[in-house]
C-alpha cells in the first residue's frame, strides 16, 4: 500500500497492532526479502526436478 505522498505502508497501524500481536514486522523491511528468496529457491528446485 502506498500513501498519497508515495510512502510504502502496511495494511494495519503498526503501533496499535504491536500492542496486541505476538509478532509483527515493519513495512518496508519486513519478511518480503525472505519470501522472495524462498520463492526463488522453490522455483529452482521445481525446475531441477522437472529436468530430472
Amino acid at each position: 500500500n502506498r500513501l498519497d505522498d508515495g510512502r510504502l505502508v502496511g495494511d494495519v497501524g503498526f503501533e496499535a497492532a504491536a500492542q496486541r500481536a505476538s509478532w509483527i514486522t515493519p513495512v518496508p523491511g519486513g519478511v518480503g526479502p525472505m519470501t522472495v528468496a524462498t520463492l526463488m529457491q522453490n522455483t529452482l528446485e521445481a525446475a531441477q526436478a522437472a529436468d530430472a
